[in-house]
C-alpha cells in the first residue's frame, strides 16, 4: 500500500513540472490579457492599470503553476523590451527600476493567489483572502524595493512617502478588481477543466 501512495506522489511531483500543450496555450493568452490590462492606465508615480485585476482573475482561474508561469514571461517580455509594461513601455531598466518591484511582486500574488485557488478552490472566502494577503505582500515587496532604489539613485526617502506615492492612492482601486477578480473566478472557474 506505501509503495503505491509512493508512486502516486512520485508521479503528482513530477506533474508540477510537466506543462502540456493546454498549459502553454493558457500561459500564452494569460500572458496576452495581463499586458494588455497594463495598457490600460493612468500615469502617476507608480501608474494605475488593470494588471492586478488581471493577475488575480489568471491565478484564481489557473492556478498557481499556469499563473506563476505567465508572470515569469511577462516579466522577461518586459525585460527584453517587449512593451507588455505599463504605458506600453518595456525594458531591463523598468524591472531594475524604483517602481520594478511592484512588477516582480506580482509574481507572488500569482503563487499566493494560484495557491489557495488550487488547494482551497475558488470559494469567495479563500480567494479573498488570498487575493488580500498577495496584495500585501506585493506591496511590502515592492515598497522595499522603491526605498532602496529610490535611496540609491535619488538620496533617502521615509517610509510614509513612499506609502503616500505608491500604497495608498492604491488601494481602494485594487480592492475593486479584487472584487471583481474573485465574481470572475468564482463563477467562471467551474468551467475551466484541464
Amino acid at each position: 500500500m506505501s509503495e503505491l501512495t509512493n508512486r502516486q506522489d512520485n508521479r503528482q511531483k513530477k506533474d508540477v513540472f510537466k506543462i502540456t500543450t493546454a498549459d502553454m496555450a493558457v500561459i500564452a493568452l494569460s500572458t496576452a490579457l495581463i499586458a494588455v490590462c497594463s495598457w490600460i492606465s493612468v500615469p502617476t508615480a507608480v501608474p494605475f492599470t488593470m494588471q492586478t485585476f488581471a493577475i488575480f482573475t489568471v491565478a484564481g482561474l489557473f492556478g498557481m503553476k499556469r499563473s506563476t508561469l505567465s508572470m515569469i514571461v511577462y516579466i522577461l517580455l518586459g525585460a527584453i523590451g517587449v512593451p507588455v509594461l505599463a504605458g506600453m513601455q518595456g525594458g531591463f531598466d523598468k524591472i531594475i527600476g524604483s517602481t520594478g518591484g511592484y512588477i516582480v511582486g506580482f509574481v507572488l500574488i500569482a503563487v499566493i493567489v494560484g495557491f489557495a485557488a488550487d488547494r482551497f478552490g475558488r470559494g469567495i472566502l479563500p480567494l479573498t483572502a488570498a487575493m488580500l494577503l498577495g496584495l500585501a505582500v506585493c506591496y511590502a515587496f515592492g515598497t522595499a524595493w522603491f526605498m532602496l532604489v529610490y535611496a540609491r539613485t535619488t538620496g533617502p526617502v521615509g517610509l510614509g512617502t513612499v506609502l503616500g506615492w505608491c500604497v495608498l492612492p492604491f488601494i481602494i482601486p485594487d480592492c475593486a478588481k479584487i472584487v471583481c477578480a474573485i465574481i470572475i473566478s468564482n463563477r467562471v472557474g467551474k468551467y475551466v477543466r484541464f
